[in-house]
């Protein structure tokens, strides 16, 4: 005798898969970059931080978030490919569930930015945008190896510490922290390139153009090594100029282990790529914080 069992579609969403949508490992690096900006504004914490606190939420649970959740709805037939386990593909979030989620996100994006006054609203209002930019039609700039990396590389790294030092200081930021700022956004497009590795056959076969896809991988994997050593030379030679020379000589420590382990991951771009993420991202980050502290002293 065989027993037949209806299998009942899901409804509503599964708790844990709308954790899994926003991705929490993401957060990480606009919520540091944030901290790099309150750190390089130069001004006293003391009383500021429930304003920091603030600014740290939106950058990463929240624009991130809603960036990932934006993401993953727009990629869903891509992921169907990649990650077919991803919670929209696999049905835990079902029908339009991830579209509500994104644009609920959106709309809690800009009421948390407006806490932060006309400097953190208008940035959160350019990250809603950038995040919907990068992933949906017609626009979807992650269809372009330059743009769409660029892109987030500038979100996840310059508008943030951007951002945390405009709201700390009520006013916009000196020109040493914006090139500071965007010398380490720019060196991010590496990163994302990296990042794309994992996704290399959903992206072929989708028309997505990561670099992975159009230069192959081991010429995409040499551009993202000399785009994230390129701008952290010249921050080093930009601190020595401003007479930071010990804070110049910590970076330079950092990008020479970052250049021991790109020859690692040469070796096997596509297979290395996660553990350089592991490795070399974490230290170019720390070159970014001790970028900040010696901007405490500059202009």
């Amino acid at each position: 005798m065989t027993v037949t069992t209806d299998i009942i579609p899901r409804r509503l969403p599964e708790p844990r898969a709308m954790l899994r949508l926003i991705k929490p490992i993401t957060w990480f690096p606009p919520m540091w970059a944030y901290l790099c900006g309150v750190v390089s504004s130069g001004m006293a914490l003391t009383g500021e931080w429930p304003m920091i606190l603030l600014g740290v939420l939106l950058a990463g649970p929240i624009v991130c978030g809603m960036s990932q959740a934006a993401n993953d709805w727009c990629d869903r037939h891509v992921d169907a490919i990649n990650e077919p386990d991803r919670p929209i593909p696999s049905g835990r979030i079902p029908g339009r569930w991830g579209l509500w989620i994104a644009l609920a996100m959106s709309v809690l994006s800009l009421a948390v930015g407006w806490l932060l006054g006309p400097w953190g609203f208008g940035a959160t209002i350019i990250g809603v945008l950038a995040a919907w930019a990068y992933s949906a039609e017609p626009v979807r700039l992650k269809k372009s190896g330059w743009w769409g990396p660029g892109l987030v590389g500038l979100c996840y790294e310059g508008l943030p510490w951007f951002t945390g030092a405009a709201v700390l200081a009520a006013g916009a930021p000196s020109l040493q922290i914006v090139t500071i700022a965007l010398l380490y956004a720019l060196g991010a497009h590496g990163i994302m390139t990296l990042n794309d590795f994992k996704a290399l056959e959903g992206d072929t076969k989708m028309g997505v153009n990561s670099l992975p896809v159009t230069l192959g991988p081991r010429r995409a994997a040499i551009v993202a090594c000399w785009g994230m050593a390129v701008p952290q030379t010249v921050v080093i030679a930009l601190l020595f100029f401003w007479d930071k020379p010990y804070h110049a000589l910590a970076i330079t420590a950092m990008l020479a282990a970052q250049l021991a382990a790109m020859r690692v991951l040469l070796r096997d771009p596509k297979g290395r790529a996660p553990w350089y993420n592991g490795t070399g991202v974490t230290l170019y980050v720390s070159g970014m914080m001790v970028a900040a502290f010696a901007l405490r002293g500059i202009g």
